[in-house]
């Protein structure tokens, strides 16, 4: 039998000594490392080196956003087929070798806007796989009474790689060159193969374990578990609403970095290595939010949780429009709110992912993370895109205003929806809210 999800929760050490766990979170820090830094290093390369313009930009961050839309649900069903850890393996190493390949060719003088879109597709397809590959990894690998601290874990190290990723890209941007700060997250893709290689805890493959939808022996043609998962989210209240305003946070978000990594440089006049280090500043916050969602949950209930740090995250960003120059208190500005930023949204984005795996049975585990992903950060490439449009159009300061503005859609969505009603104990899976009028 399963634990039941009211199960009181095991004290945080059992987890760490667990060898198979603290590989799985070594892994996924490497992991996130490298693709914080590269997330810094493509735009940064194409601003201050090749001298791309707001439409460029916003074309170079919509095709790597792009295989968010076109591959999400296929990778949520290879997923619930595969072993998440031979998935997450194979990634790493193709990862490692696309950024190898890249840094080569930046050498060697070849690295230039169609390079970068190459490199920014590809490395952006097989993050897609890797992401949906490492949260169906972790509800197979602890209790389900464990999740929330596991996910605490997990989340804290991709919080840790957001402070070392863009400053460290940023930095090797300025001072050295784009190629060696590209080979920088292939080395970290590389370090996360060896770790989650160590792992050593068999793990059965999911049709083995799950029951077949359709003939008993055969695995459902791709199309129909597709259409499985996309059934199961939409037929779930929790799980509607919270691909509704992933998606309206999604579009807006991505349409504001657009912005923001032009604002910063040409607005601001501030370096690539300043750019690093601010936004950098989220990664604190996201380890303190990580620290949070752990507790705050479980004691304020995961509904006011969820709405009122969406509320304070998004909203700290309508203050970056009103800053000016590049003052030393400007800088301090921009730590503060990108600080409070990442605090409130990692609280937002580990108590939404508890609530997920919380609600979702073990078989469709893999297919709801990837439907979710695809609503919402399906809108992330046409926000990229809006966001360069609208600052070509309207001017830097405008368009992040605008932009900034429409992140609030976001709580506002949640705070109309059934999750603003979750309790301090999430529901066992399958269960539905009942319908209101």
């Amino acid at each position: 039998m399963r634990p039941s999800s009211t199960s009181p929760p095991s004290p945080s050490p059992s987890l760490w000594r667990d060898t198979d766990f603290r590989g799985l979170w070594a892994g996924q820090t490497a992991s996130q490392l490298g693709e914080h830094t590269t997330l810094v290093v493509l735009p940064l390369f194409a601003v201050l080196t090749l001298d791309a313009g707001a439409g460029q930009l916003g074309a170079l961050r919509a095709v790597g956003q792009a295989p968010i839309l076109l591959l999400s649900l296929l990778a949520g069903a290879w997923v619930d087929r595969w072993r998440a850890r031979t998935v997450m393996v194979l990634t790493d190493a193709a990862r490692a070798v696309a950024l190898g390949a890249a840094a080569v060719a930046g050498l060697l003088g070849l690295l230039g806007l169609p390079a970068l879109f190459v490199v920014a597709f590809t490395v952006g397809a097989l993050s897609v796989l890797f992401d949906v590959a490492y949260q169906a990894s972790l509800v197979r690998m602890v209790r389900r009474d464990q999740l929330v601290r596991g996910n605490s874990a997990l989340e804290g190290s991709r919080s840790a790689a957001q402070i070392g990723g863009p400053a460290l890209g940023g930095a090797l941007v300025s001072l050295l060159s784009a190629p060696v700060a590209t080979a920088a997250g292939a080395l970290f893709f590389a370090v996360s193969f060896v770790s989650l290689r160590r792992i050593r805890r068999p793990e059965s493959a999911p049709e083995r374990v799950a029951p077949v939808p359709e003939r008993p022996g055969h695995a459902a043609p791709v199309r129909s578990r597709i259409r499985e998962g996309l059934r199961f989210v939409t037929g779930n209240a929790w799980l509607r609403a919270v691909s509704l305003a992933s998606a309206a946070f999604q579009l807006s978000f991505a349409a504001t970095m657009t912005v923001y990594l032009l604002f910063l440089p040409r607005e601001l006049h501030l370096t690539g290595a300043t750019v690093g280090l601010a936004l950098a500043a989220t990664g604190p916050g996201a380890l303190l939010g990580s620290v949070l969602a752990a507790r705050l949950p479980g004691r304020l209930g995961h509904g006011v949780v969820l709405v009122s740090a969406a509320v304070l995250g998004n909203g700290a960003l309508l203050c970056v429009p009103a800053l000016h120059g590049s003052s030393t208190a400007t800088i301090v500005a921009l730590l503060a709110v990108n600080f409070v930023f990442g605090t409130f949204s990692q609280l937002v984005n580990v108590t939404v992912m508890s609530v997920r795996q919380a609600v979702t049975p073990d078989g469709m585990q893999g297919r709801a993370a990837a439907t979710i992903t695809f609503v919402g950060m399906g809108f992330a490439p046409l926000g990229s895109l809006l966001g360069g449009l609208l600052a070509q159009e309207w001017g830097l300061r405008t368009g992040l205003l605008v932009t900034a503005a429409g992140m609030m859609l976001s709580p506002v969505l949640m705070a109309a929806s059934p999750l603003a009603r979750l309790g301090r104990v999430l529901p066992a899976p399958r269960e539905e809210p009942r319908p209101t009028e």
